[in-house]
């Protein structure tokens, strides 16, 4: 298993299999974009599927969840989760897309063995869309969301990040929309994980802020979900108006779940992290390329999550953010 110093279990794995996207979201990257990885640096199909296989038929991992970059761009992907679904135990298996393509791709990919869904929905004005995301691509997303319920990927659930003076309006209208369409609403609050270095605590909308909004007017009467806790969720859910309907909200900044951090990521190129916000990577690709053992990969996964630390740091004061941004390390 792959337990920590102290005492957490990673069962939980991220793998991102593209660092591109095809949008340009302001909390992440610069209008220009950034320079992809090249091809020959990220893993094969059959590579990513090995170490997949790895984690799941020796190390424990229960959940395996494809991101980016935009992971609807990597042209393998319908195959690459067919083949994790074949493996025995066979892990849940989700995914993490701005919804871009899933209109066609969400049918092959529940055929395939996906399981659940999580779709990036940042606001519903198209003008806004153009101004977060700088592409004009509001009703691809949108589609690519009723394809996902249509094809059984339910429920499906939406991640929206607002960002102070852009969007911080639309918690309310966001939330409306999702109950709608019987999705489930997850609010992010906006990480220290853009390519440029330029987020601030002070420009952050917090899960307080978020909640204050959210009962403004008095439209939603919001409960805990679970009074006990959360566990190792990211989210803290609520019950609208008694439930069943239910809204999340996940606070990594000011409401940080580290205690119960049960992940750990792959990234495209083949680097293991231990946090999102980890400033050291354990090269598997290397080894894996020089004909290294199970045993010896394992070892190296193993060396991974003993040096985990107990929490991301970004409430301390020396606090640094990574090196690699959001689409580079996978979310």
């Amino acid at each position: 298993m792959l337990t920590d110093s102290f005492g957490r279990t990673a069962t939980d794995l991220r793998v991102s299999l593209t660092d591109r996207c095809n949008l340009r979201c302001a909390y992440c990257m610069p209008a220009e974009g950034l320079d992809w990885l090249p091809k020959p640096e990220v893993l094969t199909d059959d590579e990513v599927v090995r170490l997949v296989g790895l984690a799941v038929t020796r190390l424990g991992i229960s959940e395996v969840r494809f991101t980016g970059g935009e992971p609807l761009l990597r042209r393998g992907l319908t195959a690459i989760v067919r083949r994790v679904a074949a493996l025995s135990p066979r892990p849940e298996i989700s995914l993490t897309t701005n919804g871009i393509g899933l209109d066609r791709l969400a049918a092959p990919l529940r055929a395939a063995g996906l399981d659940r869904i999580n779709v990036s929905l940042d606001t519903l004005s198209e003008e806004t869309f153009v101004k977060l995301a700088r592409r004009d691509r509001l009703g691809d997303v949108l589609a690519g969301l009723a394809a996902a319920a249509t094809a059984g990927l339910t429920p499906v659930k939406v991640n929206a990040v607002l960002m102070r003076g852009i969007n911080d309006h639309e918690a309310a209208p966001l939330l409306r929309f999702c109950l709608d369409h019987g999705y489930q609403l997850r609010f992010i609050e906006q990480m220290p994980l853009d390519a440029q270095h330029g987020w601030r605590r002070e420009e952050m909308v917090t899960a307080d802020e978020i909640l204050a909004e959210l009962k403004l007017g008095g439209e939603f009467a919001l409960t805990p979900d679970d009074p006990t806790g959360r566990g190792s969720a990211p989210a803290e859910t609520f019950l609208i108006d008694g439930g069943p309907q239910r809204v999340g909200i996940i606070g990594s900044v000011t409401r940080p779940f580290c205690a119960a951090c049960d992940r750990v990521r792959l990234t495209a190129d083949g680097q293991l992290r231990n946090c999102l916000f980890a400033r050291v990577e354990n090269d598997l690709r290397t080894p894996l390329r020089a004909g290294a053992s199970d045993d010896e990969l394992e070892a190296i996964w193993l060396r991974c999550i003993a040096a985990k630390l107990p929490g991301h740091g970004i409430n301390d004061a020396g606090f640094l953010q990574p090196a690699r941004p959001m689409s580079a390390i996978g979310g």
